[in-house]
């Protein structure tokens, strides 16, 4: 993710919708294996920026395709974040928790 995204309203891949994914799986692939893996945010311009998700990846993927996944917030003096980890899910990296990991061992369960 960018360090120094301008603002909320100029950094997201859609109207509505906070930020990007770092790592983004199109709708179409059907099979992925993802182990490891993980995304943080330093967000350093001085303004609050949040990010929906670290990783976004279809919902048809079988069970346990992507595992040991974490998010990560490095600037305790900023704010903003990650709101979850994967696919709404897995709680958030913000000034609330910093330098802890929010994981998901195993996704889709």
């Amino acid at each position: 993710m960018p360090y120094d995204a301008p603002s909320q309203s100029a950094w997201g891949e859609a109207p509505g919708m906070e930020g990007f994914a770092a790592c983004k799986v199109n709708d179409a692939v059907k099979r992925f294996r993802g182990y490891g893996m993980g995304s943080y945010s330093f967000f350093n311009r001085g303004v609050q920026i949040f990010a929906a998700n670290a990783f976004q990846v279809p919902a048809m993927l079988a069970p346990g395709s992507l595992q040991n996944l974490f998010t990560i917030f490095l600037n305790p003096s900023a704010s903003g974040g990650i709101r979850n980890v994967i696919n709404n899910q897995g709680g958030s990296s913000t000034a609330a928790n910093p330098d802890i990991p929010v994981t998901v061992l195993r996704y889709p369960p």
